[in-house]
C-alpha cells in the first residue's frame, strides 16, 4: 500500500499544510511518497526529502506547473495515480481545487476533510458545520482524500531522509492560464499557521473600532488577526480574514474571540483551538460554550485593560 501526498509549495518552500497531510498519510501506511509539481521547484523538493516519514519524492517540473493550476497538476497525477492506493491533499484552497479534477478523472468518490484515520479504507469527517462526526469507508481502488490540517500535528520538516526522483510533468491542458496574481504582504503570522489568533465580530461596531481595539493586543501577544463572517459581511476587515466555515479554519494554542457571538458556522472554523478566550456582553452568547475562558462585559473596556496588563508585565 502505498500512499501519494500532493504538496502544496511555492515552488521554493513548502507550506505548513503539507506537513500535517504527511502526518495522516502516514496513519494509513509507511510507504508515502510526495508528490512536488512546480517549476524550478528542486528547493521545494529537497525540503519535502528531509520531511519525516516520506519514503520518497517525485519532482514533476514544467513551466506548465509553476503557478500550480489546477487542470495540470491533475494531469500530472493522472499520469501516476495507478501505482497508488491513497491520494491526499491538504483541505485548502489549493487541495479542494485539485482532489475533486482527480477523483472526477478516476470516477471515485472524493473523501472531504478527513480528521482521523481508522484504518487504510475507513476514515471520520465533519458534517453539520463540525455537529457531528461521520464515519466513511471507501472500497475504491484508489482512495482520493483531502485532509483537515487542523486535526493532525505536523510532522517533522528536518529529520527525514527521501530520495528525489525526477518524473514527466504532463504537458498544459490548455483550458486555463495564469493571468496576475495579488499577494497580501502581512507583517503578522500567516492566519492559518499561526499559535496565537486575536479574532473580532460584528461586536466592535466598525472597521475603525476593530483596528483601534484589536491591533494592540494582537501587537502584544505577536498574534495573527481575524474575524467572524458577520464582521467581514459587515465590512470591517478583508474577507481573507474570515475564520469559519466558509472561511479559514484553525486551531491555534490560544484564540481570542473578542465580541464574537458564536455563531454555528464561526465555531467550525475555530473550536478545536487549544485554548480559547471569550470577551462579550452577552452572558449567553454560544461562543462561551466552546470557551476554556469567559469574560462577560464591555469589550472595550477590558481589552484596553487586558493590553494594559500585558504591558506592564512585559
Amino acid at each position: 500500500m502505498t500512499i501519494l501526498v500532493i504538496a502544496e509549495h511555492d515552488n521554493a518552500a513548502l507550506k505548513a499544510a503539507t506537513l500535517n497531510t504527511v502526518a495522516a498519510a502516514t496513519k494509513i501506511g509507511d510507504d508515502v511518497h510526495v508528490l512536488i509539481a512546480g517549476h524550478n521547484a528542486q528547493s521545494a523538493a529537497d525540503a519535502a526529502a528531509k520531511v519525516a516519514g516520506v519514503a520518497k519524492v517525485l519532482l514533476a517540473d514544467g513551466q506548465q506547473l509553476a503557478e500550480g493550476l489546477a487542470e495540470n497538476v491533475e494531469a500530472t497525477v493522472l499520469n501516476i495515480a495507478k501505482n497508488y492506493s491513497h491520494v491526499l491533499a491538504p483541505a485548502t484552497a489549493y487541495g479542494k481545487n485539485i482532489a475533486p479534477r482527480i477523483a472526477a478523472k478516476l470516477d471515485v468518490a472524493q473523501i472531504s476533510d478527513i480528521t482521523a484515520v481508522i484504518d487504510a479504507a475507513t476514515f471520520e469527517r465533519p458534517i453539520y458545520a463540525g455537529n457531528a462526526i461521520a464515519t466513511v469507508q471507501s472500497r475504491d481502488p484508489i482512495k482520493i482524500i483531502t485532509v483537515r490540517t487542523t486535526a493532525f500535528d505536523p510532522v517533522s520538516a528536518e529529520s527525514g531522509g527521501a530520495s528525489v526522483e525526477k518524473i514527466e510533468a504532463a504537458s498544459d491542458a490548455g483550458i486555463s492560464q495564469f493571468v496576475s496574481r495579488e499577494v497580501t504582504k502581512l507583517d503578522r503570522p500567516e492566519l492559518t499557521s499561526a499559535n496565537i489568533i486575536v479574532s473580532g465580530g460584528r461586536g466592535l461596531g466598525s472597521g475603525e473600532n476593530y483596528a483601534k481595539v484589536l491591533e494592540p493586543l494582537a501587537d502584544q501577544l505577536g498574534a495573527a488577526m481575524g474575524a467572524s463572517r458577520a464582521a467581514v459581511d459587515a465590512g470591517y476587515v478583508p474577507n481573507d480574514y474570515q475564520i469559519g466555515q466558509t472561511g479559514k479554519i484553525v486551531a491555534p494554542q490560544l484564540y481570542f474571540a473578542v465580541g464574537i457571538s458564536g455563531a454555528i458556522q464561526h465555531l467550525a472554523g475555530m473550536k478545536d483551538s487549544k485554548v480559547i478566550v471569550a470577551i462579550n456582553k452577552d452572558e449567553e452568547a454560544p461562543i462561551f460554550s466552546v470557551a476554556d475562558y469567559g469574560l462577560v462585559g464591555d469589550l472595550f473596556e477590558h481589552v484596553p485593560s487586558l493590553v494594559h496588563e500585558l504591558n506592564e508585565h512585559r
